[in-house]
């Protein structure tokens, strides 16, 4: 064999080499476990890692636990993502970023849709969070200061709203305030409703149809979402024009939605992720401020309910469901 050869049969052997040995190196690599505080499906987590490059059960699985509903359940189940050693928590709304916090100091947690982090304690800053949670916050009292807005705008003859929330969590209460006191200068006033549990939906319908309120804004939070769709329901039978937070709401029969695009949270809580996976520590992962909102119009509730949207309010929709 002369050198020429030899050299090109050692090239060709050590590729087959290399070859053999990819499989087995692929096979030893362990998918990462990415704990999630689950309130809905975690189908657009996939989506958002799966656009980064990431095939689930190769390079991640997920290990999902869900309240139901139940904001109580939070601690308990977080201890269990943390008794699995995940590799980091996905915790889509502020009582699931408490809950992880307390559960862990050490895995990293990335928030979703939880608002004022510094003012929760979750956090030192935005830029500098410290610790080991980070992700994406939403102003909330802004937003919900922004469906109040558009509410009036879609039913200019409002004047008296309920205002359906949760005495449990952890925002609502700045909220509520922060709600009462721009109300009046947009002509409207609140009936204040604060309900733990779905037993007390019944009762705060009832309650808003005594004293006449045309409309009800729902603040979002675990136990609103769950029952979303029945809370659409009572709406409709109660004739109250409902405004809720996320998308999910119109989808299920609430007039109106408008909050941070859904979409565009999970991106950014896939890039959080990604960056984590690679050695980032969250700590040093500065927080992010969505950029992207969904207001949402069902047009097949505002005509159950006679009402007609103005074309103003429509042109400023993102989605009008028909």
């Amino acid at each position: 064999m002369n050198g020429a050869s030899r050299r090109t049969f050692v090239s060709v052997a050590a590729l087959l080499s290399i070859a053999r040995a990819m499989p087995q190196a692929h096979a030893a690599t362990k998918a990462r476990r990415i704990g999630v505080l689950a309130v809905g499906s975690p189908d657009l987590l996939r989506r958002a890692l799966n656009d980064l490059g990431y095939v689930e059960g190769r390079d991640f699985v997920l290990e999902t636990r869900n309240p139901e509903g139940n904001v109580e359940r939070f601690d308990g189940l977080a201890r269990e993502l943390v008794a699995l050693r995940v590799d980091v928590i996905v915790a889509p709304n502020p009582a699931a970023v408490l809950s992880a916090e307390r559960a862990t100091k050490s895995i990293p947690i990335v928030m979703m849709h939880t608002p004022d982090p510094v003012e929760l304690g979750l956090v030192a800053s935005l830029a500098k969070p410290g610790g080991n949670v980070t992700g994406v916050t939403t102003l909330s009292a802004d937003l919900s200061i922004k469906q109040l807005q558009l509410l009036k705008e879609a039913l200019t003859g409002v004047a008296r709203a309920g205002l359906l929330w949760n005495p449990a969590s952890p925002w609502h209460p700045g909220t509520v305030k922060a709600l009462a006191a721009r109300s009046g200068s947009l002509g409207i006033s609140l009936q204040l409703l604060g309900v733990r549990d779905a037993e007390g939906f019944d009762g705060a319908f009832a309650a808003m149809t005594r004293e006449r309120t045309q409309a009800v804004l729902v603040l979002a939070d675990p136990m609103t979402y769950f029952h979303r769709e029945r809370l659409a329901a009572l709406a409709i039978e109660h004739r109250l024009a409902m405004m809720a937070g996320l998308a999910d709401y119109a989808e299920a029969g609430s007039l109106l939605s408008y909050w941070a695009s859904t979409a565009d949270v999970y991106r950014r809580t896939a890039s959080y992720i990604d960056r984590i996976l690679k050695g980032a520590q969250a700590g040093d992962l500065p927080i992010e401020q969505p950029t992207t909102f969904e207001f949402v119009v069902n047009q097949k509730t505002a005509h159950l309910l006679g009402v007609t949207i103005p074309r103003s309010v429509l042109l400023q929709a993102t989605r009008v469901i028909e």
